[in-house]
């Protein structure tokens, strides 16, 4: 059984991570910004820890995630929370949880980011798509330098969709959609490989069964 730190854990596909680590025997800490959402994490079976990582600091977040085996980060400032926050939460937010995972000697660390942020984004561009894009992007090299043992998923368009536990995944895949839950069953399942250490996918949905994508990933240079 592994003991598993979630930041953002009110996220939809945090929520969707903590019951397929909840229905693997696994215990969590869902770190949520708002009292309600820390009950919602206990209503899933594990322990909901309030604190905010656009305001708090790294010795904060490495008391709270003290003694996990891993840090999952699913936190995003979501569609309209304006372009400063795309740079506190998805990557202030990530940076903040790199600097706790050293500080609390936790070394496992997987990112949820998103598909296609490396490529240049339109001079036209919504601004706060391109600020998305950039703090995803930033984040993600951040998370590749700093020592940690890193897994980087970029998923497609999300959706609600009921997940099929079949995916397309490898290091850069056509543009396309994914169901949360297949995020989610993804993540836990990197998390129980250490051959998906130091390794960065786009994923969306397709037609391999997980335990098949990543071994088919992770034979690949």
């Amino acid at each position: 059984m592994s003991r598993i730190a979630i930041v953002g854990a009110h996220g939809k596909v945090a929520q969707q991570l903590m019951r397929v680590l909840y229905d693997q025997g696994d215990d969590f800490v869902g770190i949520v910004r708002q009292d309600e959402h820390a009950e919602d994490v206990y209503r899933l079976g594990g322990e909901g820890v309030l604190l905010d990582i656009e305001k708090g600091d790294a010795h904060a977040l490495a008391r709270a995630v003290d003694g996990c085996d891993a840090i999952v980060f699913s936190a995003g400032a979501g569609p309209g929370s304006g372009v400063d926050r795309k740079r506190t939460v998805d990557y202030g937010g990530s940076v903040l949880s790199q600097q706790a995972a050293a500080e609390a000697g936790i070394d496992r660390f997987v990112q949820v980011s998103a598909w296609g942020v490396d490529s240049p984004v339109a001079e036209d561009a919504d601004p706060q798509w391109r600020a998305y894009v950039e703090a995803k992007r930033d984040a993600d090299a951040e998370l590749r330098a700093s020592g940690l043992a890193w897994t980087i998923l970029r998923p497609g368009a999300l959706t609600i969709e009921e997940g099929t536990g079949s995916v397309t995944l490898g290091h850069s895949v056509p543009r396309g959609s994914i169901a949360r839950e297949d995020v989610a069953r993804l993540i836990a399942a990197c998390l129980a490989d250490p051959d998906t250490v130091g390794r960065q996918w786009e994923v969306v949905a397709g037609p391999d069964p997980i335990p098949e994508a990543l071994r088919r990933a992770t034979a690949s240079a």
